[in-house]
């Protein structure tokens, strides 16, 4: 979006402002007063507008464009960004000052890949949501689709995921499948890494689950839910236990 678009869409304008502003128009920042406004991609805004934005922050009121009149908002901002910010501020790239103002409380939210426990619930929640939406029969997700999801590593986090679902949900009949989901999600297999045989004398109990746990998955071909069933587990509890004992597919 061009800049002049943005601060307009930001600030506002009065009628006469400039060509097209036939009327005049709200900002988001007055719009959401008393309420919250989500700044998404705060890290690829200009700077010439980050400068008008900080005061805006500051004195906790906006000028429309082409107006001289402030007008006051109260508005709870938050901002997100899939950049590294404090780089970018270091780098030149984004203004410290609108860093320390928009940083007040900061909320880091791990990719898809750190959090694999949560892909089978927001799988079934976009099946759930876009079935719905397009008046369509919720579809099941078979075992080796889901397995090959929490395998592949969603280089495009949440958005990639969704998508994934929708194309899925557009060519499947009564069943997810594997041959419903992209070829790259296909070819993340379900393969662990096991590690050469150790006598069980000289492993730890902790060593000993390990080793239980990358068996049973090799025994289960990568299947985490029956492989939970093996070990007389639920799923969340498994997670929990690759992440603890840092247990990777194998991707070679």
């Amino acid at each position: 979006m061009p800049d002049h678009l943005l601060e307009s869409e930001l600030f506002g304008y009065v009628k006469g402002a400039f060509t097209g502003a036939v009327a005049n128009k709200r900002g988001l920042l007055q719009t959401a007063n008393g309420g919250t406004l989500l700044l998404d991609e705060i890290g690829e805004m200009p700077m010439s507008l980050q400068v008008k934005l900080l005061r805006a922050l500051q004195d906790r009121s906006v000028t429309p464009l082409g107006s001289t009149q402030s007008i006051g908002f109260d508005a709870r901002i938050l901002a997100a960004t899939n950049r590294d910010l404090e780089a970018d501020v270091k780098a030149g790239r984004f203004r410290e000052d609108l860093f320390y103002r928009l940083n007040v409380i900061n909320i880091n939210m791990p990719p898809l890949r750190s959090r694999r426990e949560d892909i089978p619930l927001m799988a079934r929640h976009f099946v759930r949501r876009l079935a719905a939406a397009r008046s369509l029969a919720e579809p099941a997700i078979s075992s080796d689709a889901m397995t090959q999801m929490v395998n592949y590593d969603w280089p495009g986090n949440v958005r990639e995921l969704e998508n994934c679902i929708e194309r899925a949900l557009a060519l499947c009949d009564k069943e997810i499948g594997s041959a419903e989901l992209p070829p790259n999600v296909q070819q993340a297999g379900s393969a662990y890494k096991t590690e050469p045989a150790v006598p069980v004398s000289l492993l730890t109990l902790d060593a000993m689950e390990r080793q239980y746990i990358l068996d049973t998955l090799e025994r289960e071909h990568g299947d985490k839910a029956r492989a939970a069933k093996v070990l007389g587990i639920d799923l969340s509890t498994l997670y929990r236990k690759l992440n603890r004992y840092n247990i990777r597919r194998n991707e070679a």
